[in-house]
């Protein structure tokens, strides 16, 4: 069926556009495809083909390519060859890594689903993928996402369900046209800042991690639909907790006087911080306190903020309250804070 399907196919030469040889129980990639030059669609999934023949990088006119369940082990090297290239299923095969130089060029891919593979890690060469606007990556072994990922300015989809990551790189927050991102079962432990910066962002659905609170500022994410059930996510349930006397090191002294004088434009600092990139690169790291605004470096106290969830938020049924994680520079500003903030007490 599969031979006589393709030699249909051949006698249309370069008026062929589409090529569906979908579960045919092919061992291998059938090299004649090289005389299909006009070729648009190929759709090669449900096989048993474990790599694709060399002949494939003839086809520079494809614009859409299915090799979903197949046992490919590598996104493979010829798809650089595929320049008009736009879709790529490569989803439930036994990938592990990709090929050298793979990335280089797909300048015009816009989907790409790795759904169901054996996927350990992300080149950061992913960045090359400029139009990318649709990333899957469900369902694979992924510890960490490179930060090169977040480069992907046009990334308006990304889904990473069922991996093992722990954490999400700082610079999500260049993700400025991301408008879905799913993250469910995990094993992330808190969201960055940046991700308060996406302000198109419509569903975040993080359920199944182990996140306890969230960053500030969260709540003005013009969501849609926010998902966080099976994450302990603290309770407001206040008790009374022992409270210590501030001891800072000499460095976080230090630290906090020249933050906050160069926060007063003093000029003498302000000269002389140019001369010290060591001093420039520790100050780089400071925060500022909730209560009064101030700087510190790596002395501070971890408190959190219970708010509503937005009623414009479809949400899990469970959320009553969103717990928002607030520093606070010293225990006299703990003293000042709003009845509505608590103190991370262990219990």
């Amino acid at each position: 069926m599969a031979e006589r399907l393709l030699i249909r196919a051949l006698k249309g030469g370069k008026s062929t556009k589409i090529v569906t040889l979908n579960g045919k129980n092919m061992t291998k990639m059938p090299s004649m495809l090289e005389k299909l030059p006009g070729l648009k669609t190929l759709d090669l999934q449900n096989n048993r083909i474990p790599k694709v023949c060399s002949e494939i990088s003839t086809l520079t006119q494809l614009t859409a390519l299915n090799l979903g369940n197949n046992l490919l082990e590598e996104v493979p090297e010829e798809m650089k060859y595929l320049t008009s290239l736009k879709k790529l299923h490569l989803f439930g095969n036994k990938i592990h890594r990709f090929a050298s130089g793979v990335c280089d060029g797909l300048q015009n891919l816009i989907l790409l689903n790795l759904n169901n593979n054996q996927l350990t890690w992300i080149p950061q060469e992913i960045s090359r993928l400029k139009s990318l606007t649709y990333l899957s990556i469900n369902h694979n072994r992924l510890a960490s996402i490179p930060r090169e990922l977040c480069f992907l300015e046009n990334l308006s989809e990304l889904q990473l369900n069922y991996n093992q990551l722990i954490c999400i790189p700082k610079e999500m927050n260049f993700l400025k046209k991301l408008q879905k991102r799913l993250l469910v079962r995990n094993n992330i432990e808190s969201l960055p800042e940046g991700l308060c910066d996406l302000f198109n962002l419509r569903i975040l659905d993080i359920a199944g991690n182990v996140i306890q609170m969230f960053p500030p500022g969260f709540q003005d994410l013009k969501l849609k639909e926010f998902y966080c059930e099976g994450n302990p996510l603290f309770l407001k349930q206040p008790v009374n907790a022992v409270k210590h006397e501030d001891i800072w090191s000499l460095q976080e002294i230090t630290s906090r006087l020249i933050m906050n004088q160069l926060a007063e434009k003093n000029p003498f600092l302000m000269q002389a911080i140019e001369w010290y990139p060591q001093v420039r690169n520790i100050i780089s790291q400071g925060r500022k306190c909730a209560i009064c605004g101030k700087s510190f470096l790596t002395v501070w106290l971890e408190c959190v903020e219970f708010i509503p969830p937005s009623k414009n938020w479809k949400i899990s049924r469970n959320l009553q309250l969103v717990p928002l994680r607030i520093l606070i520079c010293s225990y006299k500003c703990f003293n000042q804070r709003d009845p509505n903030l608590f103190g991370i007490a262990q219990v």
